[in-house]
């Protein structure tokens, strides 16, 4: 997965079973290239565990107590844009999926998957691709088929095409959403890729071109 000498791609694993943090821990710590560097079991410490750490990938739970993965994909894709999020799951609802994918997940993958299709999973997040367990995949695909690329941002993604429609830089809407500007240029980076855009020129142009409709 990653070249020799490369350092490992950090993990955080959020569930508030410990019996399944500490099975994935030890899955994961023998694939070579990843390090399991924090776990937590609430929202809160989950939070705490990415500003610390800044890992690459966050695998995440859909069904905890408390605040749900799926809002706290939200609030990560919100506050850590770089760090990419995969849902696990026990369930595979159709509608979970679409809704975690709209917080931001770059991923879902079932609790009950084969260990070596969480290890595909994960890889795939860090190669800054997409993953869905099989029979979550096909029905994936008809499902977006039927959206617009526009109709696939987040609602921050959306804020931030809008703020650049009314000419606002970087730094402006970062001071508008309470953001760092680095965060904010990852949104435009993952708007750029959603929208198969290449400058920022052709995006500032898609976004003043949307308001107009």
């Amino acid at each position: 997965m990653m070249a020799s000498g490369q350092r490992n791609a950090t993990i955080i694993i959020v569930d508030d079973h410990p019996l399944v943090r500490d099975g994935l821990r030890l899955r994961l710590e023998a694939v070579p290239g990843l390090e399991v560097a924090g776990e937590a079991g609430n929202a809160q410490d989950a939070l705490a565990l990415a500003e610390a750490l800044n890992p690459a990938l966050a695998l995440m739970d859909v069904g905890m107590n408390g605040m749900n993965g799926i809002v706290l994909a939200g609030i990560f894709h919100e506050r850590f844009p770089e760090v990419r999020v995969l849902m696990l799951s026990m369930h595979d609802n159709l509608e979970y999926v679409t809704q975690a994918v709209r917080a931001g997940a770059s991923g879902y993958v079932l609790k009950d998957s084969p260990a070596t299709e969480i290890v595909h999973a994960i890889e795939a997040v860090l190669d800054n691709r997409t993953f869905f367990s099989a029979g979550i995949a096909s029905r994936m695909i008809q499902a977006s088929a039927l959206q617009t690329p526009v109709e696939r941002l987040t609602p921050r993604e959306s804020e931030i095409l809008d703020a650049l429609a009314e000419g606002l830089s970087s730094k402006q809407i970062a001071q508008r959403y309470g953001l760092s500007v680095r965060t904010v240029e990852t949104h435009r980076l993952n708007l750029k890729r959603k929208l198969d855009i290449e400058g920022q020129a052709e995006l500032i142009k898609f976004a003043v071109e949307r308001r107009r409709r």
